[in-house]
C-alpha cells in the first residue's frame, strides 16, 4: 500500500493589500496614513497525496492555486495549519526539503540565458551536489528520451520552446527528487512537443514512481497524465476524486443529432430538449440520468426516417468549465 507522502492540514493564507485612492490628494494622504484590505487566497484546504500519484491541482485564475504550490514549495508558508512533505515542513526546512522535489515552470526558465544547456545542467549538479554516477545516468537516459543531443550544447537563448521545455523538465529532474511540480509544462507548444512531454513525464512515473503535481489550464495535460483531480475555485477545495468519478458524477448531459428524410415535427418527449439545426437536422438535449439514450434512440428510428445521427458526450474541459462558471453544483 502507498504511504501518504503529501498532508496538507487546514491550510490559509491571507494577503496583506495596500488600497489605493484615486486623486493625488488621495495618494498624498495615503502616504502618511495608508489603508489595507485583506485578501484570503487559501482557506482551509486539507488534502493527501500518496508516493506515485499523479495530481491535478486546477482553478480558474485567482483561485489559490499558485499561492498553494508556494506553501508546497516552501516558498510561502501558511498562516494557519500545517504540511508535512516526506518528514519535513517545507518553509522550516527549506535548505533541506528542496533537494527532495523538482519545480518546472512553463513560463520561466531555469536555465542560464547565454549558456549552452550542458553548462547549466553542470551548475544544478554542483548546487545540488549530485553524484558523478547518479548525474551521468540521469543525463545519458533524459537525453535519449526527449532527443536532446542535437541541441544539448547549444545557447539556450537559441532554443525553441519546445527545446527549452524539454531541457528545463530535465534540470528538474537531474537531482532524482520524490516530487515534482509542474506549472504549465505544456503551454504554447505545438501537438508533437506536448505529446513527447507528457509521454515522458508518464514514464517517469511508471518506472520512478515519482509523486507530480500538476497546475495547468491544459486539461489535455491532465487527461493524458493524472489519475486524481483536486480543484479549487476562491481559496475553497470543490473537489478532490479520480477522473472517471468526475465524468460519470457531473457529466450527465448528452446531445443526440439527427439527420432525417424529410422535414417532420416532433412530438413534444419528457425531459428532452429539441433544438433545430440546419436543414433537416434537429439536436436532442438531455440527462442521462433522466432519459436512456437507446429508448430514445429507439423511439426516434422507430417512428421516423433516420439519414443519419451522432452522440456527442461532454468532455473534461466542458465539465470543468461549467463547474467554475457554477453551473453545476458540486456536492
Amino acid at each position: 500500500m502507498s504511504k501518504s507522502l503529501i498532508e496538507l492540514n487546514g491550510i490559509s493564507k491571507t494577503f496583506k493589500i495596500s488600497k489605493r485612492s484615486k486623486g493625488i490628494p488621495s495618494m498624498a494622504l495615503n502616504l502618511f496614513h495608508p489603508k489595507y484590505e485583506y485578501k484570503k487566497a487559501v482557506k482551509d484546504i486539507s488534502f493527501r497525496i500518496n508516493e506515485g500519484e499523479m495530481v491535478g491541482f486546477i482553478g480558474p485564475n485567482g483561485a489559490g492555486k499558485s499561492t498553494t504550490i508556494k506553501m508546497l514549495s516552501g516558498i510561502l508558508y501558511p498562516d494557519s495549519g500545517h504540511i508535512n512533505i516526506n518528514g519535513f515542513v517545507p518553509y522550516k526546512q527549506r535548505k533541506e526539503y528542496v533537494s527532495n522535489i523538482g519545480v518546472v515552470f512553463g513560463q520561466k526558465s531555469q536555465l542560464s540565458w547565454d549558456l549552452p544547456v550542458i553548462d547549466s545542467f553542470e551548475l544544478i549538479k554542483h548546487i545540488y551536489r549530485i553524484s558523478d554516477k547518479k548525474y551521468e545516468e540521469n543525463l545519458e537516459k533524459f537525453t535519449e528520451l526527449l532527443n536532446m543531443s542535437d541541441f544539448i550544447n547549444q545557447p539556450v537563448r537559441q532554443l525553441s520552446l519546445g527545446q527549452r521545455m524539454r531541457a528545463d523538465i530535465v534540470a528538474a529532474l537531474l537531482h532524482s527528487p520524490k516530487i515534482v511540480f509542474f506549472d504549465e509544462p505544456t503551454i504554447g507548444l505545438d501537438v508533437v512537443g506536448k505529446e513527447k512531454i507528457r509521454d515522458f513525464i508518464r514514464y517517469l512515473n511508471e518506472t520512478q514512481g515519482i509523486t507530480m503535481i500538476f497546475t495547468t489550464h491544459d486539461m489535455q495535460d491532465i487527461e493524458k497524465t493524472c489519475n486524481r483531480l483536486i480543484i479549487i475555485d476562491k481559496g475553497d477545495k470543490l473537489y478532490d476524486g479520480n477522473l472517471i468519478d468526475i465524468r460519470e458524477k457531473y457529466g450527465t448531459s448528452r446531445q443526440l443529432d439527427i439527420q432525417f428524410e424529410s422535414n417532420i415535427n416532433i412530438s413534444p418527449i419528457e425531459h428532452v430538449k429539441v433544438e433545430q439545426l440546419d436543414g433537416l437536422k434537429k439536436r436532442f438535449i438531455f440527462e442521462n440520468t433522466k432519459v436512456h439514450i437507446h429508448e430514445l434512440m429507439s423511439d426516434l428510428l422507430t417512428k421516423y426516417k433516420v439519414k443519419d445521427l451522432s452522440i456527442t458526450e461532454p468532455d473534461i474541459e466542458t465539465i470543468i468549465r461549467q463547474i467554475y462558471e457554477g453551473s453545476i453544483d458540486i456536492v
